[in-house]
């Protein structure tokens, strides 16, 4: 797995990590949104550099100008509810992606700590041969993001495969480098060391879910 690290070369970047893991600030739910927004802007353009390219005619009221257009066909894979946010910034980079949602959540057996990867929801288009980008804010375990890789191979074989994650762990990384294809590329902004016993990423931010949306039962 190729790993992008995207906040070890310091810019803007750090002052919205800063705010979104900042206990008072991240109170502000539209100001949250609007900072891991901020962040899939961020990270799609340095994601940007890594796609085809080919020379294409431009005609300008006064002449003509070749410019390298992106060849690559998107599609923008994301985890409900928390992948919301994220995955509009990333949009609004690549305007004409298709899209994906799929709902995966953790399932406790008896209220223990233990759990499983439950699919209940997808909606997507065929990813063959496009370039599949799966958007999840918070890289704790790693298992939801396998598991929707998974079942999206059921839509065929992407030509290339982008992570995008916010906050991540080292475990959850060394999860994907195992279940992952090895020529996958994970762009994040920050990661953390520990997980704790309930599989939550520490210091982490929280749950990215709950701070953008609110609560639920």
């Amino acid at each position: 797995m190729i790993i992008k690290h995207v906040s070890q070369q310091n810019s803007i970047l750090n002052k919205f990590i800063a705010e979104i893991r900042d206990k008072n600030i991240q109170k502000d739910s539209l100001r949250f949104r609007t900072n891991i927004e901020r962040m899939g802007e961020i990270i799609s353009y340095e994601m940007s550099k890594t796609f085809e390219y080919s020379p294409r005619e431009i005609h300008t009221p006064l002449g003509v100008k070749k410019i390298n257009i992106l060849n690559d066909k998107i599609v923008l894979a994301s985890i409900l509810r928390a992948g919301l946010p994220l995955h509009m910034g990333v949009l609004r980079i690549f305007d004409d992606a298709e899209n994906a949602f799929i709902s995966a959540y953790r399932k406790h057996k008896d209220n223990s700590d233990e759990f499983s990867i439950q699919i209940d929801y997808m909606a997507s288009p065929s990813i063959d041969g496009k370039v599949l980008v799966l958007v999840d804010p918070m890289l704790a375990t790693g298992q939801s993001l396998v598991a929707v890789y998974e079942k999206l191979k059921q839509l065929g074989t992407p030509k290339q495969l982008h992570v995008i994650s916010i906050i991540g762990s080292e475990q959850g990384i060394d999860y994907l480098e195992k279940n992952l294809p090895a020529s996958t590329y994970l762009w994040i902004a920050d990661f953390d060391k520990e997980l704790n016993s309930k599989g939550y990423i520490v210091p982490g931010l929280g749950d990215a879910g709950d701070l953008a949306y609110g609560k639920k039962l």
